[in-house]
């Protein structure tokens, strides 16, 4: 571990229907209402491995009228705004207990950096998502931003974080739910990392089924997405980390 980190782990986590009802496109269409379908459309279809993250961006492009100004963007979170049970209390207990949380997404800047500012979340010390909508640097932004272009880059940047912190293979966790965080899930493999499903879709289960990359635990069920509470991952992370619970072995 380097020698000024004082992380002795990374928990790297998707966003949109993982730790949040919310989709990625939500802040867009919740201020431009006649886009929903279409962003909907395109977001199932990058979940799903039909295109890419870079060609669903494209699309949206061509379809937005206008900026999401940040003005425009804590109007959505005043409205709409909620993440599943325990999400922000997991986020706290992280930084209590010396674990790098790390949101990696295919959602906005501009969304994370104004849940930040407005207190909706704990610190958060990295994050991963897309640039194409993006504010000005303020004080709560997380410390390390890096970009995220294409479903791969998830996997990159969790390398990335890790390496800086000098955070070792099986010292790494990775949670996301759908085939889009297919590859994150494969580059924990190869690291000996837990692997967290949350409310799984079943292009998640299809894609690590298809490559043998055991799920080692499954927390609440996209029928009942609100059942589970993340506070409930701590024996499994405490497990995992104190070597009594080698990946490998898949759980319900």
């Amino acid at each position: 571990m380097a020698k000024n980190s004082r992380y002795r782990a990374l928990f790297s986590s998707d966003w949109s229907e993982c730790l949040a009802p919310s989709g990625p496109f939500d802040c867009i269409f919740f201020n431009y209402p006649d886009l929903k379908e279409p962003l909907t459309q395109v977001f199932r279809q990058y979940t799903s491995n039909v295109i890419s993250l870079g060609e669903a961006i494209h699309r949206i492009e061509t379809l937005m009228p206008g900026p999401v100004t940040e003005a425009m963007m804590d109007a959505y979170l005043d409205a709409a705004y909620g993440t599943y049970p325990g999400a922000a209390e997991f986020i706290h207990w992280c930084g209590e207990n010396d674990i790098l949380f790390m949101l990696n997404t295919t959602g906005m800047r501009g969304y994370y950096q104004r849940v930040l500012a407005k207190g909706l979340l704990p610190h958060v010390p990295a994050l991963s998502a897309h640039p194409f909508i993006s504010y000005p640097e303020g004080p709560t932004d997380p410390h390390i931003f890096l970009p995220l272009l294409e479903i791969q880059d998830k996997a990159a940047n969790s390398a990335a974080v890790a390496e800086k912190y000098g955070i070792s293979a099986g010292r790494i966790m990775v949670m996301g739910d759908s085939g889009g965080d297919g590859p994150h899930f494969a580059w924990g493999a190869q690291m000996n990392a837990l692997l967290i499903a949350s409310r799984p879709k079943a292009s998640l289960e299809k894609y690590c089924a298809h490559r043998g990359i055991a799920i080692h635990h499954r927390i609440g069920t996209a029928d009942e997405p609100n059942i589970a509470n993340f506070m409930d991952m701590i024996p499994w992370v405490e497990a995992y980390l104190a070597g009594t619970e080698p990946p490998g072995k898949a759980h319900s």
